[in-house]
């Protein structure tokens, strides 16, 4: 048994390692060339390439290209750029244009690792003879005698399993990640042992998409219109001001409202139907309580009637708490918040944890 948990010799492993053209995917490919595997880069042109030149803080930019095979042709495997720009735009960039409208806050990172990723592009790596589609995600797996398990990264503060919740068992075992165990600051170190030419460059920021984070001009660019104007109403009936397109709200926001009120007002839920945003205190955020849909577990199945007791993350970037979580019909769950949370936003996911071991997870649902 290799490494990889593949009960072959490393030279006659064939991986498959998808090449972002950061210094995360970079090292995985230079440390399994390093330790024998026959190694395969491939890396995915998403959207126009000449729009694409040189935009910085994105990933898989047409920089982003040049700088994966130039990686590719520095430790000596071969590389290919597949075009996946129509499955992309829609499969991710619809999605996302269309939740937005909807009044909902999308995760695209999580619908690009579910369709084109961890769907389309790990067929592809079977096609060219892969054992294991190889990401430089820093999730931890392990197999075990009812297949693999993905758990937090090592590094919390780099841990990407919420991202992964909607994998199959299928996927999480063809799947690997040799970074989960370490932190980024090893990542790094192993760049510039290896002498790579992406060793100093810096980590990508915004949605790879979403130039400087303008996801404004996007969703209106796939949606023509989406930008309709509005009533901002309080929670208590008051309509205290007009907004001009509610895509341009989220849950939880407080800065860029233009109302003078006597308290800090913050969006609490949007209305896309009425093109209404809600706005009230800061307490009226707080929820115990929310709905998800579109649950998947990984590995596990069993959930009683009564509830289980679980661990779970409501946004990326949050800690972990306390839950019980019910089954509902249709692949639905109701999940019970034990110290609650403030700014729960529709379109957002609810991943599901036991301990260190991530167990899946589901969208969550518009409030009452």
């Amino acid at each position: 048994m290799n490494s990889l948990f593949i009960d072959k010799a490393p030279e006659d492993t064939r991986v498959i390692v998808a090449m972002s053209g950061g210094v995360d995917s970079s090292v995985t490919a230079a440390m399994l060339k390093e330790q024998g595997y026959d190694v395969v880069g491939v890396t995915l042109q998403l959207y126009d390439h000449g729009e694409a030149v040189c935009r910085p803080n994105t990933c898989c930019a047409g920089r982003d290209i040049y700088d994966a095979r130039r990686v590719a042709d520095q430790i000596g495997i071969p590389h290919y750029v597949l075009d996946y720009e129509e499955i992309f735009k829609r499969d991710v960039m619809d999605y996302f244009a269309e939740t937005y409208v909807h009044g909902e806050t999308p995760i695209p990172c999580v619908k690009c690792n579910e369709t084109v990723k961890f769907r389309d592009l790990l067929e592809t790596a079977k096609d060219l003879g892969g054992d294991a589609l190889v990401t430089g995600h820093y999730v931890q797996w392990d197999m075990t005698d009812q297949g693999a398990i993905l758990l937090r990264g090592q590094d919390h503060r780099r841990d990407q399993s919420y991202f992964m919740f909607t994998m199959t068992q299928d996927q999480a075992d063809f799947v690997r990640f040799p970074l989960g165990g370490m932190s980024k600051d090893e990542t790094r170190a192993l760049a510039a042992k290896y002498g790579l030419a992406v060793a100093s460059k810096s980590d990508s920021q915004d949605i790879c998409f979403v130039p400087e984070g303008k996801y404004v001009d996007v969703v209106e660019k796939l949606r023509p219109g989406a930008l309709e104007a509005g009533e901002i109403v309080h929670i208590d009936g008051t309509v205290v001001g007009t907004h001009d397109g509610v895509i341009k709200y989220t849950v939880g926001q407080r800065r860029g409202l233009g109302i003078a009120w006597p308290q800090p007002l913050y969006v609490i839920r949007l209305d896309a139907e009425k093109k209404q945003v809600i706005v009230g205190p800061k307490e009226a955020l707080m929820e115990y309580e929310l709905t998800i849909h579109g649950v998947n577990w990984i590995g596990f199945t069993d959930l009683p009637k009564e509830g289980r007791e679980l661990v779970v993350k409501v946004r990326s970037a949050q800690p972990p708490q306390q839950a019980t979580v019910y089954p509902l019909d249709n692949n639905r769950a109701r999940v019970a918040l034990k110290e609650g949370y403030a700014g729960i936003a529709p379109g957002q996911a609810c991943v599901f944890y036991e301990g260190e071991r991530m167990l899946g997870g589901g969208w969550i649902e518009r409030g009452a």
